[in-house]
């Protein structure tokens, strides 16, 4: 017996001594890796826009959301038939048009829609949008084009202006004889309409903006702008937000963040309740619609966007809807709740109304 613990205890004694080394030689590993990695500007966060992408020192940008794909198709569901085309080849900027299977004698509407994301996530061709917009032309009977603009922080702001501006120029190119066959051959462009959720709501409103300082090629004329939760902010004085400084400083470093430092909050581009009455005088539609979500942070925003807009002498007609216990662009990830298909019915209305 005691020869046995005579020969054991060495043994003990090696098998610690070894286990100590090598879990010493494990911990100094990981701290050479955790060095490694905290001198490394491809592992070094610059900027955290969670739940939306997160940028790094290096410059690398790494989305959380927004970055699936589907192929443009025949949807078997709405009876939609869609397909890509490319605006511009040196920007990338495209689109997915979308034609309903319903084939009346008279002309269709034309719908170019702005996608939301917050300027710097999803596409024209993610699953979201891709069914969102099947559902919209098969019950309002449009020719829709959704528009794929560059997204920040790669291409700040004021790229997705450009970039809409340019695809709204190339519909009104396109819906003529020669132009694209499904705009030309289908498209109404006396009923022409923009539309767009959270930050494509923006998008739209400065462009109908645009439209009303420039004018469009043609002549042609906006009929409706229909802005779906719109992503509007600032620190003009509307809502509990507007005067919490921990949201304002919040909001003003994501804005910065997206324009690149071009633009403050209080930019007409972000807050357009900052514009004088003439500059909403000018805006060039004839009527808008403007949704609310109750429990969107941006509704205080949203609400007096429509209040200044009726109150500026612009000589349009504007509505408002709003929903009751919803959040932020609800309406796309419920699409067959009743809240939704009631909102998407009144949007539908809004297109379809003489």
């Amino acid at each position: 017996m005691a020869s046995s613990s005579r020969t054991l205890l060495p043994l003990l004694l090696l098998m610690f001594l070894v286990a100590a080394h090598c879990g010493g030689a494990a911990a100094q590993g990981r701290r050479r890796l955790l060095a490694r990695r905290a001198g490394d500007p491809n592992s070094q966060v610059k900027f955290d826009f969670s739940p939306f992408l997160i940028e790094y020192k290096s410059g690398r940008v790494k989305r959380l959301m927004g970055t699936d794909v589907v192929a443009a198709s025949a949807d078997a569901l709405t009876g939609v038939t869609s397909r890509d085309v490319v605006i511009d080849p040196a920007t990338g900027v495209a689109a997915r048009l979308y034609l309903p299977s319903f084939r009346a004698a008279a002309r269709a509407p034309v719908l170019v829609y702005f996608h939301g994301g917050a300027f710097v996530v999803e596409s024209a061709f993610t699953p979201i949008y891709h069914a969102y917009l099947n559902t919209l032309a098969a019950r309002a009977g449009v020719v829709a084009v959704s528009v794929n603009y560059r997204l920040a922080p790669e291409h700040p702001l004021p790229a997705a202006y450009d970039d809409s501006w340019a695809a709204l120029k190339w519909v009104l190119a396109n819906a003529t004889s020669g132009g694209d066959p499904w705009l030309s051959q289908y498209g109404d462009l006396s009923r022409l309409f923009l539309a767009g959720d959270s930050a494509g709501g923006n998008i739209a409103h400065n462009l109908a903006l645009r439209a009303g300082e420039e004018g469009l090629d043609g002549g042609a004329r906006i009929k409706g702008v229909a802005l779906l939760d719109p992503y509007f902010q600032g620190r003009s004085p509307v809502g509990a937000d507007a005067m919490d400084p921990a949201s304002l400083q919040s909001a003003a470093r994501t804005w910065s963040f997206i324009c690149a430092g071009r633009y403050p909050i209080n930019h007409p581009y972000a807050d357009p309740l900052v514009l004088p009455a003439s500059s909403w005088q000018r805006l060039g539609c004839s009527r808008v619609l403007v949704t609310v979500s109750e429990l969107d942070r941006l509704s205080p925003w949203q609400r007096a966007y429509y209040a200044a807009l009726r109150g500026s002498g612009w000589p349009g007609e504007a509505e408002l809807y709003e929903t009751p216990g919803e959040g932020h662009v609800y309406f796309l990830t419920k699409r067959g709740t009743p809240q939704a298909l009631a909102e998407m019915a009144k949007l539908v209305a809004f297109i379809n109304r003489d």
